[in-house]
């Protein structure tokens, strides 16, 4: 399997994480998982049929898909014949291109996206995929303020570790205003994100610490009340024990 990323250009980059493309090689057969970062995209398939969401979805050829923000794992089948090219948006940055319903309607899901709002697979074949991408989102993009910036920031300098009281408390204002804001802005709510930002900071520990801490350290620095805590959460969102992560 080959996957690439790219950073979009600088109007984007605020909105935008990345390009990225997916294409099988000759040996390739198998189930790919992927693990949540709270973050919705847009996948165009280019190749033959690609069964996704754990074999739920068959997205099809030159169709534009909607991937909502996941609170667990998800597994798509790659094979010699499959090509993706995608578009990772940051938390909220979403309602920024589309008027599109609340994004919770498409938490932990993969569905058609409308014909008229889609890429065009024409000019994706004709063209480099990101220059295509960054002058397709350039010209639909809002530039309206997105009052859940200072939210999203306070939940990643606490590395998730914020209450929805705190928050609300933070940036003055209620917390059933916080968790409407989340569910139509990102998908998900305050408390889904901020499982999935904590994970993430311990997933880094675990994956990069030089002299292998132990579990109870990484537990207790990344806000969770034991090892226990933290072994269930990752097999939660997962479906992987930590040693085999």
């Amino acid at each position: 399997m080959k996957y690439q990323e790219t950073k979009p250009c600088n109007p984007l980059k605020d909105h935008i994480h990345s390009f990225w493309e997916l294409k099988g090689e000759e040996n390739d057969g198998g189930w790919e998982r992927i693990f949540p970062d709270g973050c919705p995209g847009l996948v165009v398939n280019l190749g033959d049929s690609c069964i996704t969401d754990n074999g739920a979805i068959a997205m099809e050829y030159g169709k534009t898909y909607a991937v909502g923000a996941m609170t667990t794992f998800k597994e798509s089948f790659v094979d010699e014949n499959t090509h993706l090219v995608g578009v990772c948006f940051k938390p909220s940055a979403f309602s920024s291109f589309y008027i599109y319903a609340s994004l919770n309607d498409l938490k932990d899901q993969t569905v058609l996206f409308d014909q008229n709002l889609s890429f065009d697979k024409d000019k994706l074949y004709d063209e480099n995929h990101d220059a295509y991408l960054n002058r397709f989102l350039v010209e639909r993009m809002n530039r309206k303020y997105n009052r859940i910036v200072s939210l999203l920031q306070d939940i990643h300098d606490s590395k998730g570790c914020l209450s929805i009281d705190e928050l609300s408390k933070e940036n003055h204002i209620s917390k059933r205003q916080v968790e409407r804001i989340f569910k139509d802005s990102v998908g998900l709510t305050p408390k889904e994100y901020s499982k999935i930002i904590r994970f993430q900071s311990a997933l880094s520990l675990i994956q990069s610490s030089a002299k292998r801490r132990s579990l109870l350290d990484i537990a207790f620095e990344c806000g969770y009340y034991d090892h226990s805590h933290l072994n269930r959460e990752i097999k939660r969102i997962t479906g992987l024990l930590p040693s085999r992560l």
